[in-house]
This record gives structure tokens, sequence and C-alpha cells, in this order.
């Protein structure tokens, strides 16, 4: 599997971790990182340091989770992103949707 989330200790945040390929076979996985748990965290961070790929469908596996959230785009935070995949997320303008570090 390719997705790991972890919540931080007080449970107000939720990590999840992609490690290589960000597309539609991960999908269920990453869908699971956030709906499985009891209580909804106050914000969520999407780590991509380990991410060597993202499509469209990964983009909208992103807005699912923006949604989940409740749309508010500083609950959702993008980190660590390698330069191909920060330029796929600036082309896509998610800068506007997203909080991107």
């Amino acid at each position: 599997m390719s997705i790991f989330s972890s919540e931080s200790p007080d449970g107000k945040e939720l990590v999840i971790r992609i490690k290589g390929r960000f597309d539609f076979s991960t999908h269920q996985d990453f869908r699971n990182a956030y709906e499985d748990l009891e209580d909804m965290p106050e914000a969520y961070v999407v780590d991509l340091r380990e991410a060597t790929y993202l499509d469209s469908s990964a983009l909208g596996m992103l807005l699912l989770l923006r949604d989940h959230a409740g749309g508010d785009s500083r609950r959702v935070r993008i980190v660590n992103c390698n330069p191909d995949v920060k330029k796929i997320l600036t082309i896509s303008n998610f800068e506007q949707l997203f909080t991107i570090q």
C-alpha cells in the first residue's frame, strides 16, 4: 500500500502520506485514510514527499478530501511537493483551493 495516515496525539490533525504513484489505483486507500476515522480532525495534511507521480484522478481525490473537510482550504494543506508535482498543482490552480507548502 502506498497511502499511510497518522493522527496527531490530540486527534486534531490527520497526516496522509503518499508513497510512489498517486493515481486512480490508490483511490480507495486514499479515501479510507480519512473516511474511516471515528472523529473528524480539524485539519488535514497531505504529505507528498515520497510521491513520484500525480495524475488527474489524484487531483480529483484531493478535491474530494477538501469537500470532506468542509470545503475550507485552510483545513487541508499539501506539503513537501517535488518540483514536478508542484508544477501540476500550480497549472491546475490548486494554490487557490489549498495551502501548498
